[in-house]
């Protein structure tokens, strides 16, 4: 008898796949609302909820599906009666013989300790004050449904009305309409409401100690931003242009922002720059910065982006990754529109030939992508998808461009589309016959480079710019004269760079003047150029290169301390003493170099070496942002100081949640390995960890 049950067991999981792989479920059943109600538990990792689905059957079936990764269900009804169902690692079946029907109601309870989407930052070091605990989500990829039961199929649109209890004593950000708080002894409930419907990997939400603050767009809409209150300071500078972002986002498109609210929230050790989850943006804290920083590196990109998305994307989706271009491609492109407004036309170009230039290096490698690949590369679907809207518009005008646009939105608002769909509708719009437009910019893997550069050629600032590109190769004593008029006032900063670049690495006296003259521009970025390619200061310039030290420009200072530092060994004291307050950036760029060049300037303060140490190490302490310990790695592995406390960071760090930190920490365990001292320190230490923590590692020691 138990053999027959496994035979029929296993029979019935073959026949659910089959179904799985011949009819969209979307065919047969059409999800209206989710009704939620989630307890997160960061303290074990935790998460246990009730859902509520409401649906209609379209057509005859025996099973109905819902994704939810290695999850337990109980107390499973359809329409207040227990029903048949049964499990597995990717979802639930529920097995009933289905009619069609109006407003059918699935209830269950559900329990899963997410390993990813939902992710717990620092809840695992409750003892440390310092330690900023946070959790936060990310859908895109598939992923809602490792904490919530939902749809991976981006087809499937639902309402999501989700209720969320969490420890009282933070703040909880998720989609929609913020309804009702209520508190308990140690928890605070607290309910959002959504009005339509949108794909499960835009559901999103995140908690932690933030403020916020509100501002109001020109036609009303309500952006609410949030903060940590340690970083008060950087709250202008990190959002500035966030409402002349929308502002122009709303006209540009021609279509209001499509839903109820706009939030903006910054977290700790993001997989991305940032995440559009519908009304609710999630983004890197590394874009955290003050007004000396914005110069060099800023949000503004990134804040449009993913606003951008909430129209192309998040309103009108696509409906595979065949046709991925129309979310990241528009976004890319209205956000480089959206730069334009604030930063100028010079900008704008510039990007497009940034981007050109390296989609030109992929082209020629024989590496080149079609936008309809969908297994194609973020630098196809973004910059190459930015390319083809930008040579559209030249193509059908302004006024088709517009029109295409908001009948494209305004036909598939709350649905799914093709590419086909959005040709169809400039087609209409302009009049004209795009078949050959997309046989060029959306078939071709080739990037037309020729069409490109015609394009780019229509910018005055971009043809001047590539007069001085091409003398690359020239001697100085032919070019110089052109090089001196490129730096005349008012000096453009993209062609005064490249001028400032030709001269690397020159020691001669025309070179000098011609750096001098550069100086004198008092252009952040033409200056900040020298800082980064003058390789041997000369005498003559060494007072307008320490005036470097001054410039607002994290990059430069960086730069210019190190170098300043290695030349003039006499004066070290006086540039550490000049420095000594600045941190820089997000990953602290200033700070850990001006530690590390202290260190190995005893005759600076040789009382607090200590002091220093300890501040450089304790950078890499497991419960700091990643960026911060990948800085303060690198210094240590330079001076080859490790302590046992940095050591175990690194270990813990080979097993972290970010790809390029983790591999990092592979890379860099893999070089100390080759070290006997560090290998029986690292070996040492290991032996009072967990297995899990040490799994690499031991893999590496074991073989």
């Amino acid at each position: 008898m138990q053999k027959i049950l496994a035979f029929l067991f296993i029979l019935s999981s073959v026949t659910l796949m089959a179904q799985e792989n011949k009819i969209p479920q979307t065919e047969k059943f059409d999800f209206k609302n989710l009704d939620a109600y989630i307890q997160i538990l960061p303290s074990i990792q935790r998460v246990e909820g009730k859902v509520d689905y409401t649906f209609d059957v379209l057509a005859q079936e025996d099973t109905l599906r819902i994704d939810g990764r290695n999850m337990e269900f109980i107390d499973v009804f359809l329409d207040e009666q227990p029903v048949e169902f049964y499990s597995d690692e990717h979802r639930i079946y529920i097995l009933f013989d289905f009619l069609p029907a109006k407003n059918k109601k699935l209830t269950f309870n559900y329990e899963v300790k997410p390993t990813s989407g939902m992710y717990f930052i620092n809840w695992d070091l409750s003892q440390n004050e310092e330690a900023k605990k946070q959790v936060w989500t990310q859908g895109q990829g598939k992923y809602t449904s490792t904490w919530l039961p939902s749809f991976d199929d981006m087809t499937e649109k639902v309402e999501f009305d989700l209720s969320f209890e969490f420890p009282r004593d933070y703040q909880l950000i998720a989609n929609g309409a913020l309804k009702t708080v209520k508190e308990t002894d140690s928890t605070r409930i607290w309910k959002f409401d959504m009005t339509v419907p949108m794909s499960s990997y835009l559901v999103g939400m995140a908690a932690g100690n933030y403020k916020s603050k509100r501002l109001t767009s020109s036609s009303g809409d309500e952006i609410q931003l949030y903060y940590n209150p340690e970083d008060s300071l950087l709250f202008e500078p990190t959002y500035r242009y966030s409402v002349e972002i929308f502002d122009f986002l709303e006209q540009e498109i021609g279509m209001p922002y499509p839903w109820q609210n706009y939030k903006q929230v910054p977290v700790m050790d993001f997989l991305h720059g940032g995440m559009e989850n519908t009304g609710a943006t999630i983004f890197s804290a590394s874009f955290l910065t003050d007004s000396i920083g914005f110069k060099d590196r800023n949000y503004v990109n990134v804040n449009a982006h993913e606003l951008a998305h909430q129209w192309f994307g998040n309103l009108v989706t696509a409906t595979n990754g065949k046709h991925h271009w129309l979310h990241e491609g528009f976004a890319t492109y209205y956000a480089l529109l959206a730069e334009k407004a604030i930063f100028g036309e010079d900008y704008y170009y510039w990007k497009l030939y940034e981007t050109a230039e390296k989609l030109k290096e992929l082209s020629d490698s024989g590496k080149g992508e079609s936008l309809m690949n969908p297994k194609a590369s973020s630098l196809t679907f973004y910059q190459k998808g930015a390319w083809a809207l930008h040579i559209l518009r030249e193509r059908v005008g302004d006024e088709a461009f517009r029109n295409g646009i908001k009948n494209y939105l305004k036909l598939y608002s709350f649905r799914n589309v093709e590419t086909d769909n959005f040709i169809a509708e400039m087609e209409k719009a302009s009049g004209m016959d795009l078949s050959q437009y997309v046989k060029d910019w959306l078939e071709q893997s080739a990037f037309k480079a020729t069409q490109s550069l015609e394009s780019l050629r229509k910018s005055e600032f971009i043809v001047n710019y590539l007069n001085i590109a091409a003398l690359r190769e020239t001697s100085l004593e032919q070019k110089f004269q052109f090089l001196e008029d490129a730096l005349d006032f008012p000096v453009n900063d993209y062609i005064g760079q490249e001028a400032v670049n030709q001269l690397a690495g020159l020691q001669s006296e025309s070179a000098f003047k011609l750096y001098k003259k550069a100086f004198e521009t008092n252009n952040i970025f033409v200056r900040q150029a020298i800082a980064l390619t003058m390789k041997k200061i000369p005498e003559s310039l060494k007072p307008e290169f320490e005036s470097l030290l001054q410039d607002e420009s994290y990059l430069s200072i960086e730069a210019a301390l190190f170098k300043l530092w290695e030349q003039f060994p006499a004066e070290r004291k006086k540039y550490l003493e000049e420095t000594r307050n600045l941190e820089g950036f997000y990953n602290k760029n200033i700070r850990m170099l001006w530690l590390t060049l202290n260190l190995v300037t005893p005759e600076f303060e040789p009382n607090h070496t200590q002091d220093y140490y300890e501040e450089l190490a304790g950078y890499t302490a497991a419960w700091q942002p990643f960026q911060l310990r990948e800085n303060a790695f690198s210094y240590l592995y330079q001076l080859g100081a490790f302590n046992p406390e940095s050591l175990e960071s690194l270990i813990k760090g080979t097993r972290h949640h970010i790809y390029g930190f983790r591999n990092y920490c592979r890379e860099l365990l893999n070089e100390l390995l080759k070290n006997e001292e560090y290998r029986q320190q690292l070996v040492e230490i290991s032996e009072n960890m967990t297995a899990e923590e040490t799994s690499y590692l031991r893999s590496k020691i074991n073989r």
